[in-house]
């Protein structure tokens, strides 16, 4: 029968939850200067279970674990003393043990106690030799061993244990990630992040029903998960709602895929969790030898952004998307020094041409990033990432001011040449957006009916009240606004009515379809028609060949832009071909 004060001791050992972990370097460094010191092959940090010997951290020994019975490491625990045995073979008791039968004949152990009394184990030191210790080495060995049990509290500290869980934090996965690709094997290994609740969620809670829902929600969890890593395994609580465990090995990746939709569905099937929370797992396997532990971090959070659009609530990381969204990040950060520059962003010009008289009154202005290291960078990808940040003002200032400049030195010269240029829905909530177009007018001597400003169908679908408020001061100067994208959007008759639009720019996508037979043709004449109804003029981007502005010609459509007509140009190429274009139609006239 075991001793009630065993039970405690055992109580204590396993609440430090350090058996069966992986090895960590900070053990392993006082192992080997135990080793160094008393210059002997074989010394331990010895923790004494129910009926074994477990190292946490070894040198020259190449099994984890022996039978506590006679193994004087369990002695040491149990009675919280140094033991020193200068000769197995002198010794009555160890003489039969299993190290002296396996030729071990000298071994010392300090005590590795807790602060409230209990033997952990020891720090031992074993040879091959009978051997003396001397009180400095007795000494020596002391002070080692308290320097364990440093290491021991500092992993069970507030800093490494969240009290809501009692599971390990951030900083101890961490350190168990860089002590695992020490001493990885080389096999895979499948690694998950479980996420709760989204942030707002999260607030929301915590907002209307306390911490303390919170708190047990967490206990709730993490015993779901003490249940679905088992005995062997280790969860962490590395945020509020965010968990990360390990899958045991060898598992496939496609099997744990499906054991993780179980356990996902089981704490979905918590009492309150299908109406105040959507949790989510990311998922991924790696090498842990040539993976940092930072990078295994941000890969699951890659992988759990994944997982949230997911229909199951789990995503696998991939590597593609992941480089996709690293990139954007660089993109984002790399923005504001490009706008700095002078020799990254620049205009490039579409010309519009009047489909009746052949006139270009209109140049549709396009962004262009020459990025130092990626190269030439497409509007199409950075723009949407600019303008779901806060640049996006930044951003529209650069074009607004080059463009002006560029009208302004035109106007100089004699062309007579109006601009179109995007802007962002996101302009649209700058309190200041009309006062800073205004001062932009004046300081270039801009005449506002000169400037066309393009916002997508989808943006000005979505915009408030104000943002119509704005849009009618704009319109209000003389300048006028095009809707860009149209007919990839919602709007409704109400809304195109409401607009102070005076231009529709019809999708791409429709022209281009309009060859492929008479409905896609109906469907473009009809959306021309419906907006000359509305007072709209129409322009037809994506024209690409002749027969597509002829079909556009005889459909009613006012202007076309495309590769048929022009390439987008720089302004010098873009001079040289208006004054060919204009030199063309003299000669013909």
């Amino acid at each position: 029968m075991i001793m009630q004060d065993e039970v405690a001791r055992l109580a204590a050992l396993r609440n430090l939850k350090l058996l069966d972990t992986m090895p960590s370097e900070s053990f392993d460094r006082i192992t080997r200067m135990v080793a160094r010191v008393f210059g002997l092959p074989i010394s331990a940090i010895s923790l004494t279970d129910t009926d074994r010997q477990w190292f946490k951290s070894k040198v020259g020994v190449e099994h984890n674990e022996i039978p506590r019975f006679k193994a004087p490491c369990a002695m040491v625990a149990e009675t919280g003393q140094l033991l020193v045995i200068p000769d197995f073979q002198e010794d009555a008791y160890f003489r039969d043990s299993p190290l002296g039968e396996a030729g071990i004949r000298f071994y010392a152990g300090a005590p590795l106690v807790t602060r409230d009394g209990f033997g952990l184990g020891a720090l031992c030191i074993l040879g091959e030799e009978p051997r003396e210790i001397s009180d400095q080495e007795v000494n020596a060995l002391v002070d080692l061993a308290a320097m364990v049990m440093d290491q021991i509290e500092l992993h069970h500290a507030v800093g490494r244990i969240e009290a809501s869980s009692g599971l390990p934090n951030r900083f101890q996965l961490l350190n168990d990630l860089a002590d695992l690709m020490k001493h990885a094997d080389g096999s895979p290994q499948i690694i998950s992040l479980l996420d709760l609740a989204q942030t707002a969620q999260f607030d929301r809670l915590s907002r209307v029903l306390g911490p303390s829902h919170m708190d047990e929600t967490i206990r709730s969890v993490t015993r779901i998960l003490a249940k679905h890593v088992g005995p062997d395994g280790a969860a962490y609580h590395i945020g509020p709602t965010q968990f990360v465990f390990m899958a045991p090995k060898p598992v496939a990746l496609n099997t744990y895929a499906k054991q993780l939709d179980r356990r996902l569905r089981e704490i979905e099937n918590r009492n309150d969790f299908h109406m105040t929370m959507t949790p989510s797992i990311g998922v991924m396997e790696f090498d842990p030898r040539a993976m940092q532990g930072e990078d295994v971090l941000r890969s699951l959070q890659s992988a759990l952004q994944d997982a949230r659009d997911a229909d199951n609530g789990i995503g696998l990381f991939s590597a593609t998307t992941d480089l996709r969204h690293r990139r954007d990040f660089r993109l984002l950060q790399d923005l504001p020094a490009a706008l700095e520059a002078d020799d990254q962003l620049f205009l490039v010009f579409q010309p519009r041409m009047e489909v009746e008289t052949g006139a270009v009154r209109v140049a549709e202005v396009l962004l262009r990033w020459q990025h130092p290291t990626l190269g030439l960078i497409s509007p199409a990808e950075f723009i949407p990432i600019v303008e779901a940040s806060t640049l996006a003002r930044q951003l529209t200032d650069w074009v607004l001011r080059e463009s002006f400049r560029h009208l302004s030195a035109w106007r100089k010269r004699g062309i007579d040449l109006n601009l179109s240029i995007n802007i962002s829905a996101l302009n649209l909530q700058e309190k200041d957006f009309f006062e800073r177009l205004l001062a932009k007018f004046e300081r270039y001597g801009i005449v506002p009916s000169d400037i066309e400003l393009e916002l997508t169908e989808t943006a000005v679908m979505k915009e408030t009240e104000r943002s119509f408020d704005l849009l009618r001061q704009i319109t209000g100067t003389g300048t006028r606004l095009a809707i860009d994208d149209f007919g990839t959007g919602y709007s409704s008759l109400a809304y195109m009515q409401k607009l102070p639009a005076d231009v529709v720019k019809i999708d791409r996508s429709f022209i281009s379809d309009m060859v492929n037979g008479d409905r896609e043709r109906v469907l473009v004449r009809s959306m021309i028609n419906l907006s000359h109804s509305l007072g709209y003029r129409v322009v037809a981007e994506g024209v690409e060949s002749l027969e597509m502005a002829d079909l556009l010609q005889a459909q009613g459509c006012d202007e076309i832009q495309g590769f048929w007509l022009s390439r987008p140009m720089r302004a010098p190429a873009l001079m040289d071909w208006l004054a060919e274009r204009d030199g063309q139609r003299l000669r013909l006239a």
